[in-house]
């Protein structure tokens, strides 16, 4: 019996501490050595304080900022620990509800738009906490940003072609814009009156 539980044992030792120490010790090593930034979570920093992560989504609400994508995630939009989608196929009554009270939102906030409503900015991704928003989206927001801030559109409009991101490769993914890191360069460009963290 010792011949066959003695080695067993040994192995799972040696296993134990390769795979549960040594293993995720040079991982985590690696990483901060070669990808420091994404390795502390992407992190956003305005004096010296986090206010976001750039690759995690969060909530804008002030017509002043510029709105990220919806979020599905439960109990609170923008939840790390639930990211997910809701599910919902298109003939879901609460998807037709939920995309209805989200044009609506939009429209309210810019009566005066005549533009058609980009579909990121009513619908949901599958992870709940896209922080990106398409070029279209951003634009579409542009003149509400502008009048709310009194800056000249044309300013605004530059700072969303000067944070736009093209196809990785050339041709993976689609063009878009990092919502706080634009929402961070407005308030760089005219600084808010109350110095605060963007957010909800």
């Amino acid at each position: 019996m010792n011949s066959i539980l003695r080695p067993a044992i040994v192995l799972f030792l040696i296993m134990t501490v390769l795979t549960g120490l040594v293993y995720p010790l040079a991982v985590t090593g690696l990483a901060q050595l070669l990808f420091h930034d994404q390795a502390e979570g992407s992190l956003a920093l305005v004096d010296g304080h986090a206010v976001g992560s750039r690759i995690i989504g969060q909530s804008f609400s002030d017509p002043k900022y510029f709105w990220s994508r919806p979020s599905a995630t439960a109990p609170q939009p923008y939840n790390g620990i639930a990211s997910g989608g809701s599910n919902q196929g298109p003939l879901n009554p609460a998807l037709t509800d939920a995309v209805k009270a989200r044009i609506d939102a939009l429209k309210a906030a810019d009566p005066t738009s005549t533009q058609p409503i980009p579909v990121d900015l009513v619908t949901a991704s599958a992870s709940g906490l896209d922080p990106d928003i398409s070029i279209a989206a951003a634009r579409y927001q542009a003149a509400r940003v502008a009048r709310v801030r009194g800056l000249e559109p044309a300013a605004v409009q530059s700072l969303i072609d000067a944070h736009a991101r093209t196809r990785l490769l050339g041709f993976l993914g689609e063009p878009r814009v990092n919502v706080l890191e634009l929402n961070l360069a407005l308030d760089a460009l005219k600084p808010q009156n109350a110095p605060q963290p963007p957010g909800a």
